[in-house]
């Protein structure tokens, strides 16, 4: 492992790489001062099940607050990723108050399905960039018990008698699941060993007590089989399913016969509650404040691809945003990809070559949930976690976006 930590260390330090650019430090660079997220609990029936998207929202606030070592009435602004709330912004709003942060604070949501805590930070990172606020403090949170992204009702025949690809967009996630492994050949073993993998990393990861540098524990309530309410305090992730194989998910019926054999409920990522935050501001004003710099934010960026096959959506984000850095898959020490299928997933891994070994290490949404306007955000602080505790230094993440999209982020480790 030293051997290991020494030659990550070496190749960013080489003087006019691509690298060295990206890890140099200056006084206007985003850094990211703290990362947390809440267990991630199963929806309708874990711990969050009877807990609202605002609870769960003061709850991770609060602990920002608690922890930052900062004045409240420094943070600018604050934007959190939700896909299945439109009063979400309302509720945001409330929460920021009720978590401690004074109305000087201002607050919003967003929505870029499965990418908006990505798009979150991105946007906290690039409006401090701009000189329009210092701090801000980019998060999503998604309460998928009380809701989820399934469109209501059909779009307007108008549009959809115009273009195919507009009648795409109403495809649910599963179709475009079965499409991508039918459209490239992604067999059931394929999914089923990759989810097999998943699961089995964040159970080593749990078991090690390496999540426990990511979580913070949550204090809600639960109804129990009488209707009573019950006090409990959350500190674990809820989707990890010890024991699982490939053969044991090989066992599971397929989830969607209408449309393919392949995506099943134990190939694919999880119905999620949670929440997790991040805590941007200038390398120059961390440093004047004292704030411990834990990363630096790079960059991002978005690309699009047919909606039918939104799933491949990080196929398309990567290599763009690697070509505008001037960096290869090589130079990058983890990935986290978010596993809303292991159709797209195997399907990235393989058509990007990425190392195994660098794909989702703790393991991803298969295993641990994907609560949707959180997930963005939530790889952001696993994937920091990681390098800490590894020793590695670059971190890119990625996601699949509904109606076909990708999103990508480029993050540097500084503990």
């Amino acid at each position: 492992m030293a051997v290991e930590r020494l030659s990550s260390i070496l190749k960013h330090l080489a003087p006019g790489s691509a690298l060295s650019a990206i890890t140099a430090k200056n006084a206007d660079d985003i850094v990211i001062t703290l990362a947390i997220r809440t267990p991630l609990a199963k929806a309708r029936k874990g711990g969050f099940k009877d807990t609202s998207l605002e609870y769960m929202t003061m709850a991770i606030l609060e602990q920002v607050r608690e922890r930052c070592n900062l004045d409240p009435a420094l943070v600018e602004d604050i934007r959190m990723g939700n896909v299945s709330d439109g009063k979400a912004s309302y509720k945001l709003r409330a929460a920021a108050l009720a978590a401690g942060f004074p109305n000087t604070s201002a607050a919003m949501s967003i929505n870029r399905f499965c990418s908006s805590g990505l798009q979150a930070t991105a946007d906290i990172a690039n409006a401090i960039s701009a000189g329009s606020i210092e701090i801000g403090i980019a998060m999503g949170a998604e309460s998928m018990t009380a809701g989820g992204d399934a469109l209501e009702a059909p779009f307007d025949e108008r549009l959809t008698t115009a273009s195919q690809e507009a009648a795409d967009c109403m495809q649910s996630m599963g179709w475009t699941s079965e499409n991508v492994s039918r459209d490239f050949g992604i067999t059931r073993e394929e999914m089923d060993k990759f989810a097999a993998e998943s699961f089995q990393r964040a159970e080593r990861a749990q078991k090690a007590g390496l999540t426990v540098d990511e979580i913070v524990p949550i204090k809600t309530r639960v109804k129990n089989a009488e209707g009573e309410w019950q006090d409990v305090t959350l500190t674990k992730d809820e989707g990890i399913r010890p024991g699982t194989t490939a053969e044991s998910l090989g066992k599971i019926r397929v989830a969607f016969p209408q449309w393919g054999p392949t995506t099943t409920g134990g190939n694919a990522s999880q119905v999620t509650d949670g929440a997790a935050a991040v805590l941007l501001m200038k390398r120059s004003t961390a440093i004047r404040l004292g704030q411990p710099i834990l990363g630096k934010y790079v960059g991002s960026t978005v690309a699009g691809l047919a909606p039918r096959i939104m799933g491949i959506g990080p196929s398309v984000a990567i290599p763009k945003l690697l070509a505008q850095h001037n960096l290869t898959l090589a130079d990058i020490d983890v990935v986290e990809i978010n596993e809303a299928f292991a159709s797209m997933a195997v399907y990235c891994r393989n058509k990007l070559e990425i190392d195994p070994a660098k794909l989702n290490p703790r393991g991803g949404a298969i295993a641990l949930g994907h609560p949707l306007g959180a997930t963005g955000a939530r790889q952001i602080v696993t994937g920091l976690s990681e390098c800490r505790a590894t020793g590695k230094k670059v971190l890119l993440t990625s996601m699949c976006i509904g109606t076909g999209m990708g999103m990508a982020g480029l993050f540097v480790n500084e503990q």
